[in-house]
């Protein structure tokens, strides 16, 4: 078994996706009244979004779960994660307004959400901030990096000849 499989925030992940699953299950078997021809279409592509959104979220941290993986990409996997789970509950308020009446499973998706997120707060926490590579686009260096510092590695002095066999 992988490292990142016994974490509690993958196991809490795939729990999501599963419940996304039985979601799209009922939400298919309803039977919508739309006020607009755009409506079935609509839940469609909620429903597709959803199951994008829970099946990102797994993926991506088992992505960004080796310790030895630079920061920036940890935490790159970190914001695309943390925008999935969010936009699970944006997908799932968009069904609910459409008039999916079994909101119970919805609520129960909004609490797993929240208590996904605290695992993922935690979960970050872990991060090893100083095992980095400058990242020049500026949004994921440690506190205190930015992206126009001269990196250390550079001043380290490079010839190929040094590699090359006789």
């Amino acid at each position: 078994m992988k490292q990142w499989e016994d974490l509690p925030i993958f196991k809490k992940a795939v729990e999501i996706e599963k419940l996304v699953e039985h979601i799209v299950e009922s939400v298919e078997k309803t039977d919508f009244e739309f006020k607009s021809k755009y409506g079935s279409e609509m839940i469609k592509h909620n429903l597709e979004y959803l199951k994008q959104n829970a099946m990102t979220i797994p993926a991506k941290i088992a992505g960004a779960s080796s310790e030895d993986m630079l920061y920036d990409i940890r935490m790159e996997n970190a914001a695309i994660i943390r925008k999935a789970a969010r936009e699970l509950i944006t997908d799932v308020r968009s069904i609910q307004m459409h008039g999916f009446k079994d909101v119970e499973y919805l609520d129960l998706l909004r609490e797993e959400v929240e208590s996904f997120r605290i695992l993922f707060a935690e979960w970050v926490k872990t991060f090893d901030c100083w095992n980095y590579i400058i990242d020049r686009w500026g949004l994921f260096n440690p506190p205190g990096i930015n992206y126009d510092d001269v990196d250390p590695d550079d001043d380290i002095p490079f010839n190929l000849d040094d590699f090359e066999e006789d």
